[in-house]
């Protein structure tokens, strides 16, 4: 498998941590999204995903992109350890809390939007996570156990974390949120999440590796 992806794309990471927790091995080929005018414009990319956003995935002969699609892939040909509960209940709470996540509250701040939001992109951020993380934290209170539902690693612990990080890049303030701050700890202690982390890529800047 080939993956393109940006070391600080939260999407990317998400990809990063269930190929790591399904202890799939594959090469890395980094899309800078903002040198160049960013990578992922060019005519190259573009043929390899039209939308131009990482991540993509060349893997058993077909290209794919948009995270949660990939990691549905993944589950479905690598099904151990499995990202979906077999309870139906906890696996439709598993697809709300990654759904909301991944369309109610990251591309909302995501580096697209940013860009033609302009001067306030900084207070644009934080309000549309802020707002994001209200509604995350109510529905947590009902659905963890050690992780986002109960205490198996799910998908949605998968969109949880990264989204933490752009939420502490923006500078949010996460004293109202102590279920997701503390979620997100015990996800970060296990290795697959260590190793995915944007920290830890080959395309991460020096100043900014662990």
């Amino acid at each position: 498998p080939i993956l393109y992806s940006y070391f600080r794309s939260s999407c990317s990471w998400r990809v990063r941590i269930a190929l790591a927790l399904k202890g799939i091995s594959y090469d890395l080929v980094p899309v800078n999204l903002i040198k160049d005018g960013g990578q992922q414009f060019s005519a190259e990319f573009k043929a390899l995903n039209p939308m131009q956003q990482v991540p993509a995935l060349k893997i058993d002969g077909i290209i794919l992109s948009q995270s949660l699609a990939i990691i549905n892939y993944l589950e479905e040909t690598h099904p151990n350890p499995r990202l979906l509960p077999q309870d139906p209940k906890k696996r439709a709470q598993v697809r709300m809390i990654a759904d909301h996540i991944v369309s109610g509250i990251q591309p909302l701040q995501n580096l697209g939007v940013l860009k033609q939001i302009g001067e306030k992109k900084m207070e644009w951020a934080q309000n549309c996570i802020t707002s994001g993380f209200q509604a995350l934290e109510q529905i947590l209170q009902h659905t963890a156990g050690r992780y986002c539902v109960g205490d198996e690693v799910s998908m949605a612990d998968l969109c949880l974390v990264p989204q933490v990080a752009n939420a502490e890049r923006f500078k949010v303030d996460m004293g109202p949120y102590p279920t997701i701050t503390r979620i997100n700890k015990a996800l970060l202690e296990l290795e697959a999440f260590k190793i995915s982390h944007p920290s830890r890529q080959p395309d991460t800047p020096a100043e900014l590796r662990a």
